[in-house]
């Protein structure tokens, strides 16, 4: 399988710098739904906190001595300052923190990422440049550089993220840039467009295949 890449040098978005051999395994894979979405799932059930924690009727201070006699006051039994029917008692049901995660192994992981970049090649959303470079940390040469390629909401994954490609990839809200080590699979499926260049092409190649 073969892809041109795109000259980033031209207006012209048909135009190619040449073209590259994509290797079969890692991007002729076919679209599994299920291990997709499984994964996707899992991917962001990892990355919530979990952290959410209220005090019970035994976490709060105090309690310890019964409020006033059982019987002859004419109020309520009580045993204990501490009830969830009190005010600045303990709850009844008091959140916990909690672990999320859902383990995937790693070829499943990888798997996935397979079979999504492979949809992108089929539905023409790869595109491949020589590199993304420029001079200044500037918004207005990042837009330019990417005009040919004509993208909406692209996903700009190099070899190693420099700081000028950083600063000017952050104020465009519909770009995002990484570097090829941190590729994931819910940034692959919300992009529209995956714009990489050769070296970090090679590089995930020998990530998956």
């Amino acid at each position: 399988m073969e892809l041109d890449i795109v000259d980033t040098e031209t207006s012209d978005k048909e135009s190619a710098a040449g073209k590259i051999s994509l290797s079969d395994i890692v991007f002729g894979a076919a679209f599994n739904e299920a291990l997709v979405h499984q994964v996707v799932v899992a991917y962001l059930a990892t990355a919530r906190q979990g952290s959410r924690k209220q005090k019970n009727r035994a976490d709060v201070a105090g309690g310890g001595k019964k409020p006033w006699r059982q019987k002859g006051t004419g109020s309520a039994r009580a045993g204990t300052r501490s009830s969830p029917i009190w005010r600045s008692g303990g709850v009844t049901f008091a959140a916990e923190p909690q672990d999320h995660r859902q383990k995937v192994n790693k070829k499943m992981y990888r798997a996935a990422l397979r079979c999504i970049l492979s949809q992108l090649v089929r539905q023409q959303r790869l595109f491949v440049v020589n590199e993304l470079a420029i001079a200044e940390p500037k918004t207005r040469q990042l837009l330019q550089l990417l005009s040919p390629l004509a993208v909406s909401r692209a996903l700009l994954v190099v070899d190693e993220i420099t700081q000028h490609l950083h600063l000017a990839a952050r104020n465009v809200v519909t770009v995002q840039a990484i570097n090829v080590a941190s590729i994931d699979p819910v940034s692959l499926v919300n992009c529209k467009q995956l714009v990489i260049t050769v070296a970090a092409l090679k590089k995930l190649e020998e990530r998956l295949g």
